[in-house]
């Protein structure tokens, strides 16, 4: 039996804009844009139904951009319990420069509004792992939400998943209030720039060791440089995957969801840090988090 999980996060049009050359500030620049179902959470969600059971839950507004985010999930084989509410669902705006590297403009529309009764709702179901994103634990609004349900199912015995998300408001909230707010989660998830500012390591090395003794597993991506993930003391490093980069967006969430579905099937760290970097490679080579 495939392993259940619920996945707790935003609701995002992802709205992907490539200059295909400079740009022109008054004018127009002719550029590749693609607009598609967004936020990590939900990548992270569909990378898991891929071997799992997974229910996502989150907040959209009653406009056409919810209806498309819930029928995306349902299409790729995730289960969405979506709580309804007026207003706008959340957009992204995405400025993909010619390394992949992307700068990110967001509106986070009705996602506030997530609902401790909501999640307590999808949550009083049977499950086996929770997966909570960063950006409901970033958002004051949500903290509250996020905390509950990791300690709701760290009680029921259920794994715990948390992915740092974005270094920028990581760093306005401090380090030691994000952590405070998760707990001791079974797998947290960064990439190398947010596990510095989580750790207040000068080094990548010295982050896993400083994090690992809060947490169970700590996986560190670090783009070109591959990927680690400690375990206590034990340590084991990764490869990226040589592939042309168009686009990093989703690349992240591709690697955390194959490592939790790799984990939560049995296999061990390295196996799943490995099939983690081959994830996160089949979604560089496009535009976007989805094909």
């Amino acid at each position: 039996m495939s392993a259940r999980v619920v996945v707790i996060g935003d609701a995002m049009l992802d709205v992907i804009v490539r200059p295909l050359g400079p740009v022109a500030p008054t004018s127009d620049t002719p550029s590749r844009i693609r607009i598609s179902r967004g936020g990590s959470a939900a990548n992270i969600a569909v990378a898991l139904a891929r071997s799992c059971a997974v229910t996502y839950v989150g907040v959209v507004g009653d406009d056409e951009t919810g209806a498309m985010f819930a029928r995306d999930l349902e299409h790729a084989g995730v289960v969405a319990r979506l709580h309804v509410v007026p207003g706008s669902t959340g957009v992204v705006v995405a400025m993909v420069d010619s390394d992949g590297q992307r700068a990110m403009m967001s509106d986070r529309g009705v996602n506030p509004e997530l609902s401790m009764d909501h999640v307590h709702e999808v949550l009083s179901g049977r499950f086996d792992h929770l997966h909570v994103s960063g950006y409901t634990v970033l958002d004051a609004a949500t903290r509250h939400v996020a905390s509950a349900a990791l300690r709701l199912a760290r009680d029921r015995g259920a794994s715990t998943s948390v992915d740092a998300c974005s270094v920028a408001p990581l760093e306005r909230m401090g380090a030691d209030e994000f952590l405070g707010a998760i707990g001791r989660v079974t797998m947290l998830f960064s990439n190398e720039e947010e596990a510095l500012a989580l750790s207040r390591e000068g080094d990548v090395e010295s982050a896993s060791q400083r994090l690992s003794s809060l947490v169970d597993e700590v996986v560190i991506t670090r783009g070109p440089l591959g990927a680690l993930v400690r375990r206590g003391s034990e340590y084991w490093l990764a490869h990226s995957r040589n592939v042309e980069v168009l686009d990093t967006t989703g690349a992240g969430d591709a690697a955390t969801g194959a490592y939790v579905a790799a984990r939560l099937g049995g296999s061990a760290c390295d196996e799943a840090l490995e099939l983690a970097m081959a994830s996160a490679a089949q979604v560089v080579g496009h535009l976007g988090a989805s094909d």
